[in-house]
Parts: structure tokens; C-alpha cells; sequence
């Protein structure tokens, strides 16, 4: 067995940014183990380590060598192989192909049986690790991609990396392993911490590297993360209950920003509570990377934490600098938030006349009209509301963009929506309005929370569905690989409000919504886009409903009959999956006979049936499709869809019996005709709650 040795790569540079340097981490690992199982060197497990200003990774035993290679692999029948004058034929130069040899290096002899074949011999000499591991870490450095993110040059040198590379550190054991890039030799050293343990640190092997880099000041991603845990933990049972806001983006960019975490606490002066804890969180995380601390209560502190890249003797003179900092840009979140409030948020609207929201569908101001259109009427016709909350949706919708042009959401972009409802309830909106206005951009991804009341979720579908139809009107609806609008979103959004509304109204919503866009001059043919509009609908909602288990021929049967609206959807399409698992047999015999029904018959002829023709059989059908229709009218208006479905699983015992007993296509027209008119009745009992015959088509 080959001797075994750990094996180091760890490039070092200048500071990486935080999300090049996380996406390089999952690279890394990747490219090394991939080089080495390429090479042909044994392996133990690989880890990746990282800090800002390196990337390491650490094989355990790699073969000081790789194995010698000695192959030998049968292939045709020599007489297949070669042709009558010796030469070789297809067959041979595609079976040496295959092994990696020439055809002239075939060997024929007879194999066990008695029969001659072609044999492909291959011996390859073993290979000593160091020269293969030179060549797989320039090739690695080399490899790593930076999407996003541009990579730099250094020197005279043409090789690129994210940030200049100072040194590299590459072992096998305690031998160095040549390696150049750039203008950077590989050695044995590594850098510790810039301030606690600055120049170069000797690695003495692999197994010693992680230790090395403690004593200089360097912990790994790893322990990091645990020591900024733990010190957040004790500063949150220090005060009692106490919360540390630390949302997972910024938490991973402090990780990433330091290589010695140290949990410190600043303070902010009293007269910043004044202002919406919004700005002052969002002015603490996005540009300084402080964590807020909220008490017991849920309410903002005047404490915040600061993550430092250093030791706790340094806290003071750190702290002091951090405090310096944020009371300068909590001083500007101040200004502009009282700057805004000295005119009411009306008098914003005009400013929005100037703010592009797309050339062909206008400025931000005709959207905030259209949508005061249309809010009102999906408070009353999808959610049931009264009038005076209509009138209240049709306001926050004219108001809810208002906020766009304030100095406070100019610079805390987004904070867009919240600073607008605490600036509607400063100019003396009614609460609701307010409430509305906050939360309209509500939800914003799948699994979001949708707006906190009634009138917020009128706003908030009018914004969505007046983007969603204006795109499609302009004839740019989203494609596989565009999307600026977000209209994919937005119809998520549309669809997860809408299914818990009071009534189906989302095509009333549309035609509301194409004629506000008429209104204002925007030319398009109207029956073309609203067609378009049900059909992506209609997809969104087959999308959504496969994610929930709804099997394909389900939504297929659902989705035949124009079915658009979330609410109706959704409980069509899972009371038919649920009563195909309860009666499976019964599902499958229906959609059988409906779809032989729905082949013979004629829609042509109507569904007036004479009753002086029929037999036993047909009168039983006749009267079983009078019943089923009224039932399943019942059901659907009592919004009972279980209901709906076993009144058609009914009429599987006499659609059953009529195709034994009677011969369809009589050579009578007229008893023929008639009993065509009878199979039109049965079909069109079903009309409206899903079109069966999907059933037997293949999943």
C-alpha cells in the first residue's frame, strides 16, 4: 500500500468580499477532490477552510504516488476484427478507441474457450503526487469563478483572482509542493491576523496548519460563527429576555469580515427611539453591520451589537469608534425622517409624476390611478367588503407609492411601503389606510405573509394584478430568462391572497384592470390579453398545485373547464384527488365512460330529448342527468365540491348501463339523434367542475 501524507492548498490575499468568498467555498472542496480522483491519487476526506484573506483546503492521506496500471481488456472476435487482407476493421478500431490505443496495438490470442479474440493492453507507471499536485493546484486557483464580481490583476501578471493573491501556502506532509500563480511561489508559511499576529507563521504540516493560524490570531468560519453565537446568547441573557436581531444575510457578512470575532455592545443616544425603528435597524444593518437589541417586550433599545475583529481588551477604544459612527448616520435617518413629515403624504403624489414606473405603461402616479381603480372593486367583489372600506382601499391605493419620493425612502430604499404608512398616519389617515399602505408589497416571495388586514390585501392584489396585466398588455409578458417586473411573483402573490377570498373574481379583476389601462391611453386588444392573462393564471396555479401534490391529470381535469380563480381551484382540484383516492375504481370507470360519451357526442344537436323514443335503460340515464344537474348546481353554489363530485360519481351506474343496453348509433337518425342529444345532457352535467376524460390519459 502507498505511503500516505496530509495534503495543504491554502491561497492567501487581500480582504475577499464576503459572498464571492462564500461561493468560492463551495468550489473549492469540489475542483480539489475532483483533480485528485482525476489524477488517480487516493484520497482521504477533504475540508475547506476560510477567512477574509484565505482559502484553504485540507486532504487527509493522499497517496504519495499513484497506482501502476496494468489493464487488459477483451474485445471481438479476431475474425470480426480484422478482414481478410489483415486490416483492421470498424469493430476494432472502435473497441481500441474505447480503451485509449491505437487499433495497431491490438494483440490477438486465444482466449479460454478456443477462440481467438483481440486483446487492448494498457500499463501506465506509477506516478509520484508531488509534480500531480503542482499541476492540480494552479489549475484550481485558476478555476475558481467569481460571478458577479470582477476579478482583479496584480503586477505585470495576467492571471486574475478576486482580490491580488500575497502568498500561498501548498504541503504534501512537511514537503512544500511547488506551486506558481502569478507572480506568488508556494512555500510553508501562512499569515497570521493582520494586528494580533501579523508576518509569517511557519506550517509545519497539514495537520498543524489550523493550530498555527489560532496562535496567530485566525480562527476557521466555523468557530467563528460559535464564538459570535455564544457572545449574542450572553448579551441576550444579560438583559433578561432580551433579542439580538441578526438576519442570516448580514450575520453571514460579519462572519465573513472578520478572523478574530469578538460581541461587544455600543449604545445610541435616547432621541434616535423617536424615529421609526425601521430606518434605525435598517441604517445599523445595511451600513455598519450592527446587530439591534430589542427588549423583553419586543420594543428597540438604544444597545446595538458590534462584532470586532479583535481582542476584548480592545473593546473600549472600538466601541467608542463604532458609537462615533452610527450616532452620524442615525443622525441623517433623523433628518430625513422629520424632513418628510413636515408636508402630509398627499402632497408626495405629484412628485410621482416624474418617476418612470415602465415608458409604454407610464409614470408611477398612472399606476397609483389605476390602482385606486381597481382596489376598490377587489375589496368588493373578491373580498365581500362594504363600501366604506372600498373607499378606504381606493385611497391607500391612490397614497401607497407616495412614499417613493421621501428622503427617508430614497436613501432606505427598502423601506419603501413601512415608511409610508407611519407618514399616512402622521397626515391623519384613517388607521387602515395606513395599515394598507405598509403592507402592500406584502406578500413579496412565496411563503411571505400577506398584508395584516382586509384592505391591505384589496391594495396589494391591485398593485400585483395592474403590473401583472399591464406587462401582458404591452405585449412583454415574462420569459424563461427574463422577468424585470417580477409578474411570476406577483401572480404567486395574487394567487396565495386570493385563495382565502369571499367570492371568484379574478376575471372581473382583469377586465377592471385592462380598462383602467384603456382609460389612460394605453393601446392593445383587449380579447388577446385577456386571454393571455387567464392562460398564465392558469399556469401559475398547475404550478403551484404539482408543488402540493396534486397529481398532473388532476390539474389537467381542472383546468380543462377554464377554472382561473385560486379559491375555486384549489378546492376543485384537491376534492377530485382526494375522491380518486377514496374511489379510485369509480373515478376511472366515470372519466372511461365520459370520454366515450364526449366522443360520441354532438353538441350540434342540442339536449332536448324526446322521451317517446327512449328505453329502460336510456329513461334511467335521462333521469340520473336531470338529478346529477342539480345537484352538482347546488354543490358549486354552496361552494361544496366534494359534493359536486359525488353527484357525477353517481351517474356511473347508469351511463354504465346504457352503453351495454343501447346501441348508440342506431340506423334510425332519428332514434340515433336522440339518443346523441341524451349523451350531450350527460356531458354537459360535468361542464363547470372538470373535465373527466383527462382521467385515463397517462400521468
Amino acid at each position: 500500500m502507498a505511503e500516505t501524507r496530509d495534503f495543504l492548498l491554502e491561497i492567501g490575499c487581500e480582504e475577499m468580499p464576503s459572498a464571492p468568498l462564500i461561493n468560492a467555498v463551495k468550489q473549492l472542496g469540489p475542483l480539489v477532490e475532483r483533480g485528485l480522483d482525476e489524477a488517480g491519487l487516493a484520497h482521504g476526506a477533504v475540508r475547506v477552510l476560510s477567512t477574509p484573506r484565505r482559502l484553504a483546503a485540507i486532504v487527509e492521506g493522499v497517496a504519495c504516488q499513484t497506482e501502476a496500471v496494468r489493464e487488459v481488456r477483451r474485445g471481438p472476435a479476431a475474425s470480426i476484427a480484422f478482414d481478410e487482407a489483415g486490416a483492421p476493421t470498424r469493430a476494432a478500431e472502435g473497441f481500441a478507441r474505447k480503451c485509449g490505443v491505437d487499433a495497431s496495438a491490438l494483440v490477438r490470442r486465444v482466449d479460454a474457450d478456443g477462440r481467438e479474440y483481440v486483446f487492448a493492453e494498457r500499463s501506465e507507471d506509477s506516478r509520484p503526487a508531488l509534480p500531480i499536485l503542482s499541476e492540480l493546484s494552479e489549475r484550481v486557483i485558476g478555476s475558481l469563478e467569481w460571478p458577479n464580481y470582477r476579478s482583479q490583476r496584480w503586477g505585470s501578471e495576467h492571471q486574475t483572482f478576486v482580490r491580488p493573491i500575497r502568498w500561498i501556502c501548498a504541503l504534501l506532509g512537511s514537503e512544500v509542493v511547488p506551486v506558481r500563480y502569478a507572480d506568488v511561489t508556494s512555500s510553508n508559511v501562512t499569515r497570521g491576523h493582520r494586528v494580533l499576529g501579523p508576518g509569517e507563521h511557519v506550517v509545519a504540516e497539514p495537520a498543524a496548519y489550523e493550530g498555527v493560524l489560532e496562535a496567530a490570531g485566525v480562527l476557521s468560519e466555523e468557530r467563528r460563527r460559535e464564538r459570535i453565537a455564544a457572545g449574542i446568547a450572553e448579551v441576550e441573557a444579560e438583559r433578561g429576555g432580551a433579542r439580538v436581531d441578526t438576519p442570516r444575510r448580514v450575520l453571514d457578512e460579519v462572519v465573513n469580515l472578520c478572523e478574530w470575532p469578538t460581541v461587544v455592545v455600543g449604545t445610541f443616544d435616547e432621541e434616535f427611539l423617536e424615529v421609526p425603528h425601521e430606518i434605525i435597524c435598517e441604517s445599523m444593518l445595511s451600513n455598519q453591520r450592527y446587530f439591534p437589541i430589542y427588549d423583553a417586550k419586543g420594543d428597540l433599545t438604544r444597545e446595538f451589537v458590534v462584532v470586532m475583529n479583535t481582542r476584548p481588551e480592545n473593546a473600549a477604544r472600538v466601541v467608542d469608534g463604532n458609537e462615533r459612527v452610527v450616532r452620524a448616520r442615525l443622525d441623517d435617518a433623523k433628518f430625513f425622517y422629520e424632513e418628510d413629515l413636515r408636508r402630509p403624504l398627499e402632497d408626495y403624489l405629484p412628485r410621482l409624476a416624474e418617476v418612470t414606473f415602465q415608458e409604454r405603461l407610464g409614470t408611477v402616479l398612472d399606476k397609483a390611478r389605476r390602482m385606486e381603480r381597481l382596489a376598490p372593486v377587489v375589496a368588493t367583489a373578491s373580498l365581500g367588503l362594504d363600501d366604506g372600506r372600498a373607499r378606504l382601499a381606493g385611497r391607500a391605493a391612490l397614497l401607497a407609492k407616495a412614499d417613493l419620493v421621501t428622503q427617508a425612502v430614497v436613501e432606505f430604499t427598502s423601506q419603501q411601503g413601512v415608511m409610508g404608512g407611519y407618514y399616512a398616519l402622521a397626515s391623519g389617515e384613517d388607521a387602515e389606510v395606513a395599515e394598507a399602505i405598509r403592507d402592500h408589497y406584502h406578500p413579496r416571495f412565496a411563503g411571505d405573509e400577506p398584508p395584516a388586514g382586509p384592505v391591505g390585501v384589496a391594495v396589494a392584489v391591485a398593485d400585483k394584478l395592474d403590473t401583472i396585466c399591464g406587462m401582458f398588455a404591452i405585449g412583454q409578458p415574462p420569459t424563461g430568462s427574463s422577468d424585470p417586473f417580477a409578474v411570476r411573483r406577483s401572480a404567486i402573490g395574487v394567487i396565495a391572497m386570493l385563495r382565502g377570498a369571499a367570492y371568484d373574481a379574478l376575471g372581473e379583476l382583469v377586465a377592471t384592470s385592462l380598462d383602467a389601462l384603456a382609460e389612460q391611453g394605453i393601446e392593445f386588444d383587449r380579447a388577446e390579453t385577456e386571454a393571455a392573462v387567464r392562460t398564465f393564471f392558469q399556469g401559475r396555479l398547475a404550478s403551484i398545485a404539482r408543488e402540493e401534490g396534486v397529481s398532473p391529470d388532476t390539474i389537467e381535469a381542472v383546468s380543462a373547464v377554464g377554472v382561473v380563480d385560486p379559491r375555486a381551484f384549489f378546492a376543485r382540484a384537491h376534492a377530485l384527488e382526494d375522491a380518486r383516492r377514496a374511489e379510485a375504481s369509480v373515478f376511472d370507470d366515470l372519466a372511461q365512460a365520459y370520454a366515450r360519451a364526449a366522443h360520441l357526442s354532438d353538441p350540434s344537436l342540442g339536449t332536448a330529448v324526446d322521451e317517446t323514443l327512449l328505453g329502460d335503460a336510456e329513461r334511467a340515464l335521462l333521469a340520473a342527468c336531470d338529478e346529477g344537474a342539480a345537484r352538482v348546481a347546488g354543490a358549486l353554489a354552496a361552494d361544496d365540491f366534494a359534493g359536486a363530485l359525488g353527484a357525477l360519481a353517481d351517474l356511473k351506474a347508469p351511463i354504465d348501463r346504457f352503453f351495454d343496453d343501447v346501441l348508440v348509433m342506431d340506423e334510425d337518425t332519428a332514434v340515433r339523434e336522440n339518443r346523441l342529444r341524451l349523451l350531450n345532457r350527460f356531458v354537459e352535467v360535468f361542464v363547470g367542475v372538470a373535465d373527466i376524460s383527462a382521467l385515463t390519459r397517462k400521468k
